[in-house]
């Protein structure tokens, strides 16, 4: 018996759009978008691809007017409702620009719910160009099939973070100086939390002095081995999402 194949295909490209989505909804794309759409894939009328918008999930729309520089898209059906993401935000001292592209992507990938620039006293890139992470997490999501992106605050100093930290939320941070085996510690707040990963150059004693301090903070390690800020990152977002029970969950894709 002939089967019938799946629909959509998963080979539709997919693209992240800012208004909420419904169906039966008109939406008009221009810019780069629609320069993606007609020049790059050569895309046009008839022709379908996926939407996501952080929102509602993900649907099928078609093209219904290709121009060169604007495109018209009539929603169709819900494909998904938006992933549920789990509560853990990452607080990171920004790097140099490339690496904290990097960042920004995997943090994406691996689900984070929110990304949060931190500054510090060694913290050596002041400003963060927002609109480019932006960018990045968009198109991870997009190639990753993510339903739903990393909120992106503001780069706010250690102080202020530290003063108003939610009484609720966890906070583990990666200190140099040691600290419980960030799995184990993981485990035993699967809860709304937040990692911490500090500067090269490290936190300073008062800084240190500061987080330990918090009844919400914990200091945790990972591993013997030295890390980069970028790729120590990474390394805590997957080991609490291990641990916390994220990856035992089936995707819904």
């Amino acid at each position: 018996m002939v089967q019938t194949p799946a629909w959509p295909p998963a080979s539709l490209p997919r693209l992240y759009v800012a208004p909420p989505l419904s169906a039966g909804a008109t939406l008009t794309l221009e810019g780069p978008p629609a320069h993606y759409l007609g020049a790059v894939l050569r895309l046009g009328e008839g022709d379908r691809v996926k939407l996501f918008d952080d929102q509602t999930g993900e649907w099928v729309a078609e093209i219904v007017a290709a121009g060169r520089k604007r495109m018209t898209l009539a929603v169709g059906a819900k494909l998904r409702e938006r992933e549920a993401v789990p509560d853990l935000w990452l607080l990171f001292a920004p790097i140099k620009r490339g690496r904290i592209d990097w960042l920004a992507e995997k943090a994406t990938e691996l689900g984070v719910a929110r990304l949060v620039p931190v500054l510090t006293r060694r913290t050596i890139a002041q400003r963060t160009n927002s609109e480019r992470l932006l960018a990045h997490m968009i198109e991870a999501a997009e190639q990753c099939e993510r339903t739903a992106l990393p909120a992106l605050a503001e780069p706010a100093r250690l102080a202020d973070l530290i003063e108003a930290w939610p009484a609720g939320r966890a906070l583990l941070f990666a200190d140099e100086q040691g600290g419980a085996p960030l799995a184990a510690a993981a485990a035993a707040a699967p809860g709304p939390a937040a990692l911490l990963i500090g500067p090269e150059g490290g936190f300073t004693d008062e800084e240190r002095a500061a987080i330990r301090a918090l009844p919400q903070a914990r200091a945790v390690t990972l591993g013997p081995r030295i890390l980069r800020a970028d790729t120590a990152a990474a390394a805590a977002v997957a080991v609490w999402m291990a641990a916390a029970g994220d990856w035992d969950r089936h995707g819904d894709r």
